[in-house]
């Protein structure tokens, strides 16, 4: 059992590592519930976070992708937009699963986004970004999600090729999961709703 244990209502900080060890992202969380091996934290639509852009002042997105893991990032500050998360983190899996809410709060789909665990401090998970990642729409089976970025990141030393195959791998069980309507995608927490009186989970002062 980890040290780190938090209380329902607290708010965490899963932190996005690289692989040279320095944060990329703060991404803040409410615990709905953790027993210290798995957390369950809700961030909701306009929640201010840490994000990250590259160091020529161009979102990931915006460069090609020959260039999205060569070029250094640096942390902005930044908003969590688009969908409302509810996050499934299990401190050792390569794995954490997101239930997505649209802002009328209808639940959209699973995104199971994979990572390397790299264990919990007393704020929060820390994970680093496997860049491969699935979804899984009700009803539709699932796919991949970004198989180019994550060849891109291998070729640029973002990932090794041992961890994109244990991500790989990672990707397949919790895909056979959802393919048998286990848990987590069994429809448990498709009806959340968070308390209406919760305020937004807050970052720290300082982080930028």
């Amino acid at each position: 059992m980890t040290e780190h244990h938090w209380a329902p209502g607290q708010t965490v900080v899963e932190r996005f590592l690289r692989p040279d060890g320095s944060i990329g992202q703060h991404h803040p969380l409410r615990v709905i519930s953790d027993d210290g091996q798995s957390l369950l934290g809700w961030l909701p639509v306009g929640t201010p976070i840490v994000g990250s852009q590259l160091a020529d002042g161009r979102t990931l997105r915006e460069a090609p992708l020959e260039q999205r893991f060569r070029i250094p990032r640096v942390t902005v500050p930044d908003v969590w937009h688009g969908s409302s998360t509810l996050r499934l983190i299990p401190e050792n899996a390569w794995s954490s699963v997101w239930w997505f809410f649209e802002p009328d709060g209808r639940f959209r789909d699973w995104y199971v986004n994979l990572e390397l665990p790299c264990g919990r401090t007393e704020t929060g998970p820390d994970r680093i970004d496997g860049v491969l990642d699935l979804v899984v729409t009700p009803g539709a089976g699932w796919q991949w999600k970004d198989e180019d970025e994550a060849a891109a990141a291998v070729d640029a030393g973002r990932l090794t090729t041992e961890q994109l195959d244990r991500l790989r791998e990672e990707g397949e069980r919790v895909g056979g999961r959802a393919e048998r309507g286990l848990f987590p995608f069994d429809g448990t927490h498709t009806d959340f709703r968070p308390d209406p009186g919760w305020a937004a989970p807050a970052l720290p002062a300082g982080l930028v």
